[in-house]
């Protein structure tokens, strides 16, 4: 945090006190012109005057100068100040360094409640006070040697049991040139919306995340420059980052692709498991997003636009493509954050596949592929508020947040995904403890109740509550305390 001295003369620079010398030495020679001064030559005593003047009107601008750049200064250290107090939060650096290898990773577990219904072997979520689990492992690295730079972070959940499953996150190098612009090629974060978890600050995301839009990994090529107010992202991704080791065919991943997937659907709806691998994979995908930094304005705003197009690989299904365009802001004022954004997206494919709909596509992650809508919008809207407590030896600070974000379909007979989201995250040392809840009408990581004391068995592909037809538009709340360690 840059501190700011309360001695305002200790921000001028040496210009600045060179001015003041000027005028007190300028003072001084005037006071002690001597009284024979009368009796020498008129001419000369004026000429000695006017420079002395002119000598005395220079060091004045100067020190007018000097002022203004301390005021300049202090100015733009206010303004830095308070973009710390507002970026997104980190946890406390408790990481190893090996030479230009930094070591760290994270220990994570969740306690859930909510409307969880008769879920066979699995957590009791609903009841009996809730349930306590384990999130995730992650083990991550980062490099730093001269100009050149990498990233790689494996993640593995829940560890030990029956359903464990873990990927890769992260898995890239990159260089950075001399004018900070940096190039990154492999597993890395593709440049959309107003930074890298959307709109979001909470454990649960926005609706972004859930159909691929934001904090998504691919496997590719990103260029990223400032030229000056604007940030610049240009990237190209050849593939998805790619599945890893769970049970699913195709969604042992982090973030949300279309993908393959071994069900069908028949005409009434219904899904048969375990049939022939179908859907798709992401191909040739291109990104652009620009941002503005009005950093002079009395609000500071970011004011943005992202844009990708890529094409898919069809299995027992035609090739299709996909786009999505979006416009973002980010608005700081003090400690208070406020993110708002709008989104178009359409992924383009022929009905003639083993769903048979073209308004619906497989999508998956966390070992669990699901029919997501095809084309929507996706308003997305969040307030935070960071509170440093220098006071209080156990906290650094705390964050509270309110996100809405929604997934509004074309097609009139789903019915629309809303994801209600209110909590705070509290940082203490290595600590990083998020306590969210959330209430959703679609979110499937959101409860699993179908009304009238029943649950989504995932049976029919129009009966479930989802990211896709949500058949049953339920609504249902989930509270969870995430702890997490971080080093």
């Amino acid at each position: 945090m840059i501190k700011k001295n309360s001695n305002n003369n200790h921000h001028l620079p040496q210009s600045g006190t060179r001015a003041s010398l000027a005028l007190l030495a300028l003072g001084g020679a005037l006071s002690a012109l001597p009284a024979t001064a009368a009796t020498t030559d008129a001419a000369a005593l004026e000429g000695r005057i006017a420079e002395l003047q002119r000598q005395l009107a220079a060091a004045q601008r100067e020190l007018a100068a000097a002022r203004s750049e301390t005021v300049a200064a202090e100015q733009q250290a206010a303004e830095a100040e308070q973009r710390l107090a507002t970026a997104a939060p980190e946890p406390a650096d408790r990481s190893i360094k090996l030479g230009p290898v930094t070591v760290g990773g994270a220990l994570r577990a969740n306690y859930v409640l909510g409307s969880y219904e008769g879920l066979d072997n699995a957590p009791n979520r609903g009841g009996n006070g809730g349930n306590v689990e384990f999130d995730t492992f992650r083990l991550e690295l980062s490099l730093d040697y001269n100009n050149f730079i990498g990233e790689f972070q494996y993640r593995w959940y829940p560890a030990g049991t029956r359903e464990s499953y873990n990927f890769l996150h992260t898995g890239w190098l990159g260089y950075r040139f001399a004018d900070d612009s940096e190039l990154k090629v492999g597993v890395n974060r593709v440049p959309f919306g107003p930074g890298p978890f959307g709109v979001s600050q909470s454990y649960m995301f926005d609706m972004h995340y859930y159909v691929g839009l934001a904090d998504d990994m691919d496997l590719g090529v990103k260029y990223t420059t400032d030229i000056d107010n604007w940030t610049i992202d240009v990237g190209y991704y050849a593939a998805s980052e790619g599945n890893y080791f769970g049970r699913s065919l195709d969604s042992a991943r982090y973030s949300y692709d279309p993908v393959r997937w071994t069900e069908s659907v028949d005409e009434n709806g219904n899904v048969t498991y375990g049939g022939a691998n179908n859907g798709y994979e992401e191909r040739h995908q291109f990104n652009l997003r620009a941002i503005y930094h009005l950093t002079d304005a009395a609000i500071p705003t970011d004011l943005g636009v992202s844009l990708q197009y890529g094409q898919l690989k069809g299995q027992r299904a035609d090739d299709g493509s996909h786009w999505a365009a979006s416009a973002h802001m980010v608005n700081r004022y003090r400690n208070w954050t406020l993110a708002t954004q709008l989104t178009r997206y359409e992924y383009d494919i022929d009905a003639d596949n083993p769903w048979g709909t073209d308004t619906l596509i497989p999508m998956g992650a966390f070992d669990f592929a699901w029919p997501v809508a095809s084309k929507a919008w996706v308003p997305a809207v969040s307030l935070s508020y960071k509170h440093e407590t220098p006071n209080l030896p156990w906290l650094d600070y705390v964050l509270p947040y309110v996100e809405y974000s929604s997934i509004i379909k074309d097609e009139g007979e789903f019915n629309n995904n809303d994801l209600i989201t209110v909590g705070a995250a509290w940082a203490s040392g290595g600590w990083y403890i998020y306590s969210d809840l959330a209430y959703s009408n679609g979110n499937y990581f959101v409860g699993n109740d179908a009304g009238n004391g029943l649950q989504d068995n995932y049976g029919s592909i129009y009966g479930v509550g989802d990211f896709g037809a949500n058949g049953n538009d339920e609504w249902n709340y989930r509270f969870t305390l995430n702890l997490g360690y971080y080093f």
